[in-house]
């Protein structure tokens, strides 16, 4: 491990920066930068200013030298906002999960669903900096949790003018709430590079603190389906005979409407397994969730240390001290940077296969093959699979590089996508269903913990501008899946996954290869001094 930069890196950085333009300058005199150029020495002076950064933090501008117990305090504040977000979204994915089985009618389930992920879209350009600079980071991830609270207490009386509504406030809270959580463990990430005795990089730091971060978020999705599988299949003796009994005339049903083949238009009169819950189960389910978020309120305030420990304050972690709407400028500015336009498209992969996840792979496989009682079940497959995933691949990463980590996640997410496509679907085939969940699970936690950590790197000044386009366009793809949801057959959206998935990984490994061409360029003219 590297310590953190001195001041001669930054002579360095700045020397480096020169001589690429000195020497364009010299080849060509009278052209001006193209785009590409304008983009890689911007990113050239990026990396120069965080060594410049680092150099006046050694002399005592920016940061102190921390004690080793502080390593201590800086894990611990991470594993207790994973708890938080744990508790927190056991009730969010629990419930966000049955939307499209249980109010599948008039399509009342995904469209709350387009309209959190719709209203998250302008959350993201225009709440996140406003919030965080009036509140602070972690003021702001408790008021944001509040947020949620209406959408699981409208799902006692589940209509438009209830769901709506408090859809729009998940959407609202949903920003700001991102974009704290990962400006709080970028913050922290570089403050135990000054911990005493500490040899290590932000990089590194940052990779390791967002997997440890999901290890927690997606055990989320186990908890959240355990509690409704168990609910739902309350009362279950003479229910499970009346399933069982209906397996025979069901089978034939199921594998020419279920799986890749299903299409929106089939319903309970159909195939019996989408019939619903009971209502009295569905209350006792939501009682539960509730208690879940007001306890994770209570986690965020009395178990996280504030920002101000590192010397942030409102307003000033990972960004400028701008209102909403100079981020929306910010963000749109934003665009004209090229390895950010290169992220876009597996940025927007990972809500679109989110949204596939929680919709169509719930309602299209596991509720018409095997029940809406069993959507649980798989789904905490997919929980498990992805808390590992996203815990060794901090790890797994650092060992073998990034790059070969996303190509061996996109090879295993295309090989799914594909043997699900000519899958032919069968009564209570658990096995298979559990076993597309949990490879699932996999590439989505490898995926979020790789870009998440990327865009931390990519822009080191910009951290909440940066993690705002991050949710932007995810919540992008997100939207888009829920409303192709209602539209096209299972078959047509498996297709639509594969072409994103190719184009998202070819824009990211020109980015990565750019990133990782810069840095050679300052290791090789730091080597020449």
């Amino acid at each position: 491990m590297a310590t953190p930069p001195s001041m001669d890196d930054d002579l360095v950085g700045r020397e480096l920066t020169s001589r690429i333009a000195t020497n364009k300058n010299q080849q060509h005199p009278q052209r001006p930068l193209s785009t590409t150029e304008k983009d890689d020495t911007v990113f050239t002076n990026s990396l120069a200013a965080t060594n410049d950064t680092a150099a006046r933090t050694d002399a005592g501008t920016y940061h102190r030298q921390y004690e080793k117990r502080e390593r201590v305090v800086i894990t611990k504040n991470v594993i207790v906002i994973g708890l938080a977000f744990m508790i927190h979204f056991t009730a969010f994915h629990g419930t966000s999960n049955l939307q499209s089985s249980v109010n599948s009618d008039k399509a009342l389930g995904t469209t709350t669903l387009a309209v959190i992920y719709g209203s998250l879209i302008l959350s993201n350009i225009v709440l996140p900096m406003s919030v965080i600079r009036w509140f602070g980071v972690k003021l702001t991830m408790a008021l944001s949790f509040f947020a949620y609270m209406p959408y699981i207490a409208a799902q006692f009386y589940p209509r438009f003018i209830t769901l709506i509504p408090a859809g729009l406030m998940v959407g609202f809270g949903g920003g700001p709430l991102w974009c704290a959580k990962c400006t709080y463990l970028s913050t922290v990430a570089e403050a135990l590079t000054f911990v005493s005795g500490q040899k290590s990089q932000k990089d590194d730091n940052t990779v390791k603190f967002f997997g440890l971060f999901f290890i927690f978020y997606q055990m989320a999705q186990v908890w959240g389906n355990l509690i409704s599988s168990s609910v739902l299949s309350l009362g279950g003796p003479g229910e499970n005979a009346t399933a069982t009994g209906n397996e025979t005339d069901t089978s034939h049903l199921v594998g020419q409407l279920c799986g890749a083949k299903f299409c929106p238009s089939v319903k309970a009169e159909v195939n019996p397994n989408l019939t619903p819950p009971e209502p009295s189960k569905i209350q006792l389910l939501n009682s539960i969730f509730l208690a879940c978020m007001v306890g994770a309120v209570l986690l965020i305030i009395f178990g996280v240390d504030s920002l101000k420990r590192y010397g942030a304050k409102k307003g000033e972690s990972g960004g400028k001290d701008s209102s909403g709407w100079k981020l929306l400028l910010s963000t749109l500015s934003m665009l004209k940077k090229r390895r950010l336009l290169l992220m876009l498209p597996i940025t927007m992969f990972i809500g679109l296969e989110e949204a596939f996840l929680a919709v169509d792979f719930t309602k299209s496989f596991v509720a018409c093959g095997w029940g809406i009682s069993n959507i649980g079940f798989a789904m905490i497959c997919f929980g498990v699979a992805n808390a590992i995933a996203a815990g060794f691949a901090g790890g797994i990463a650092e060992k073998f590089g990034r790059i070969n980590l996303a190509i061996l996640c996109a090879f295993l997410n295309l090989s799914l996508f594909g043997y699900m496509y000519f899958y032919e679907a069968k009564q209570g085939d658990y096995m298979k269903y559990c076993a597309f969940a949990a490879i699932w699970g996999i590439c989505d936690g490898v995926w979020l913990v790789v870009i998440n950590a990327f865009y931390g790197i990519l822009f080191p000044k910009d951290l909440i501008a940066g993690y705002s386009n991050f949710r932007l366009w995810e919540s992008t793809g997100s939207v888009i899946g829920y409303i192709i949801s209602s539209q096209f057959c299972t078959s047509l959206k498996l297709i639509i996954l594969i072409c994103v998935l190719l184009i998202g990984c070819t824009g990211y490994g020109i980015c990565e290869y750019r990133v990782n061409k810069k840095y050679k360029q300052l290791e090789v003219v730091i080597s020449e001094k």
